[in-house]
């Protein structure tokens, strides 16, 4: 190893929370991830990984580094680089002090430590000489806004047999997470005076029918599906604007919905769904309107627990001690690119999710020590006791 950064996660946590990388399109005027990811490839490089650099966008790159025997059953080891604003954090966010057993910082949890324990851990195994596989490290841009990084890597023709996320999961292996679906609602009404009820259509009116048959809809159909790990899809009014004074009935609202999905829903279906009561609305109501538009739609992630790359990870987790948990994530993660694209992810990472965009972030060394651990297993085994084909790029 000729270079001088140690093999330890700690240290390259803190090294990366020490760097702002906050995602432009969340916080206007902010760097990036160039400065972070520039910064990993030169410590990646120095560990003998070969490094790429790949821009997205301007400015938002992409890091890619490869190590072991090239084409033989990759896996890919994804984690990003951007993180959220720091209004309101209690502790200084690119600060990484650490104290009592924990790391504190912006991105310390989501998911700088990530990122650490999955570099580390491919690099030791390199080092021990232990690696029958390919490792691919996939450190991206943009996830925590519209996924450009990760959805630009499987257009450009990334190939793998099994991608592990290694977003915050309390180190449980998590072969699922919810999807979901953001709706604009344009409401219509007739303005006048507010005296008049005979010629007015209060249109913040109409958007509490449809907030209320949201709840219906929730309660009576929604909860009765289910999925093993994620339970029940559901639906949220994130955002409700409208009307312009005290007197005059409102000609338009505007609301914002968010549906999460479980395995087997998609947008479109989500999108069908609330056009039936908008239109149910407008049977009973005819003086209802409503526009419905898609705004952003990301599919849930489904791999089956028999899968060889959750085998991988339960086996690492026992053969260290540590008893495996198998369990569901709500949250939406890259995992679900990259299964879609026929690269099978599961999420496995220090951390927990709850702390995720917190007043106060922080993840703990013993947690981030074990998760380099058990992927060092998994780097080490991956290609040895599975079947998983060749594949070249």
């Amino acid at each position: 190893m000729s270079s001088r950064f140690p093999l330890d996660p700690v240290a390259l946590a803190a090294d990366l929370v020490a760097i702002d990388s906050r995602n432009p399109d969340l916080v206007p005027g902010a760097p990036g991830e160039a400065r972070a990811a520039h910064r990993l490839a030169e410590i990646l490089a120095g560990w003998g990984f070969a490094v790429s650099v790949d821009e997205v966008v301007p400015g938002r790159p992409n890091l890619i580094a490869r190590i072991g025997p090239t084409g033989r059953s990759p896996l890919v080891l994804n984690g990003h680089l951007d993180v959220v604003g720091v209004e309101g954090m209690t502790h200084a966010p690119f600060d990484p002090v650490q104290s009592e057993g924990r790391l504190y910082g912006r991105g310390a949890n989501d998911m700088k430590g990530g990122v650490a324990a999955m570099c580390v851990a491919a690099a030791r195994a390199s080092a021990r000489g232990a690696l029958a596989s390919e490792i691919i490290i996939a450190a991206v841009c943009d996830e925590e806004y519209r996924s450009i990084g990760t959805s630009a890597l499987l257009t450009n023709g990334l190939r793998a047999t099994a991608a592990i996320v290694t977003e915050p999961t309390r180190l449980a292996v998590c072969p699922a997470h919810k999807g979901f679906a953001w709706f604009d609602v344009a409401l219509h009404g007739h303005a006048a005076h507010g005296s008049r009820p005979d010629v007015g259509v209060d249109a913040i009116a109409h958007a509490g029918l449809l907030l209320s048959a949201l709840l219906g809809h929730e309660e009576t159909e929604l909860r009765s599906r289910s999925h093993p790990l994620l339970g029940h899809p559901s639906v949220h009014a994130s955002t409700i604007s409208g009307g312009t004074g005290w007197s005059t009935y409102p000609s338009h609202c505007h609301l914002q919905i968010e549906r999460r999905t479980v395995p087997g829903e998609t947008g479109e279906q989500a999108l069908a769904e609330l056009q039936v009561l908008c239109d149910a609305i407008a049977h009973a109501r005819p003086g209802f309107r409503a526009d419905l538009t898609m705004h952003t739609v990301q599919p849930p992630n489904d791999v089956p627990e028999s899968s060889a790359v959750v085998t991988v990870l339960r086996d690492a987790l026992t053969t260290l001690g540590h008893p495996p948990s198998v369990d569901g994530l709500s949250c939406w993660t890259d995992a679900a690119l990259f299964t879609a694209a026929g690269i099978p992810a599961v999420c496995f990472g220090p951390g927990d999710i709850a702390r995720a965009h917190g007043a106060e972030e922080w993840i703990g060394l013993d947690e981030l020590e074990l998760a380099t651990d058990v992927l060092e297993r998994v780097c080490s085994d991956w290609g040895r006791a599975d079947a998983a084909p060749s594949v070249t790029d």
